[in-house]
């Protein structure tokens, strides 16, 4: 699974790699994104005259379906896996017209290592998965809106989103069994393209970043602690 990634391009940088049309919300970099913040994404949508605007935005990591009774679930939401993203009612309305993309610099996943001594606790050691060329990850996600329902017709709008994940390759699969799915460059656009609604097409843009193309580095255990943050949180360990 993805459970924690580093996401440090600034708003501008975001803008210039995606040809941004409006930023909706700023981007406040983090090297340690983990559930239930807002994290960045890139969103197509329709203005009042049927033009396409692609647009900045920062959806809460967790989604929640526009039918759930209570954001609470959200959390337990922040991965949407390949195999049934289409299909599962969770996320299938949100596969179908409600594709973003997530950049991200890499994303980290844990080994867990007995005591050398055989006693006390297993040490979870991180490791930090990126492109091996340094470029961006940039994540197939879903993202929905929601808002509380018992609040009235004026309850304020919650966007959340999910990162979309696959079966891992040979080089990640002895860290965790999960990876996230990534799009390619040439298929941004037909991936956010909110007039495009065939989940089969959609499924076809899905694309996995192979072994021989991401780096996998063990870094420091400050990343363990979900609240540190901080370009310090990327240096290989000692």
């Amino acid at each position: 699974m993805c459970g924690r990634f580093a996401a440090s391009a600034s708003t501008e940088d975001i803008v210039a790699t995606f040809a941004i049309d409006e930023v909706v919300d700023l981007v406040a970099p983090t090297w340690n994104a983990a559930p239930t913040d807002p994290v960045p994404a890139v969103v197509e949508r329709l203005d009042a005259d049927g033009a396409v605007l692609r647009k900045l935005v920062t959806p809460r990591w967790g989604l929640v379906p526009s039918w759930a009774k209570d954001a609470r679930g959200g959390a337990r939401m922040i991965n949407a896996r390949s195999e049934t993203v289409a299909t599962k009612p969770a996320f299938a309305p949100s596969f179908a017209q409600r594709r973003c993309l997530i950049p991200a610099d890499g994303f980290y996943e844990w080994e867990t290592v007995p005591p050398a001594s055989g006693r006390g606790r297993p040490a979870k050691l991180p490791w930090f998965v990126r492109p091996a060329d340094g470029g961006p990850m940039v994540m197939a996600g879903i993202y929905a809106f929601w808002r509380d329902r018992t609040l009235g017709a004026d309850a304020p709008w919650l966007t959340t989103c999910s990162i979309i994940t696959t079966q891992a390759t040979d080089a990640l699969g002895t860290l965790h069994d999960r990876m996230p799915m990534v799009v390619r460059p040439d298929d941004w656009d037909a991936w956010l393209d909110p007039r495009q609604d065939d989940p089969a097409a959609a499924l076809g843009l899905l694309a996995v970043d192979e072994g021989a193309d991401v780096s996998v580095v063990r870094v420091g255990t400050a990343v363990n602690q979900v609240r540190a943050d901080g370009p310090e949180l990327l240096h290989p360990a000692t």
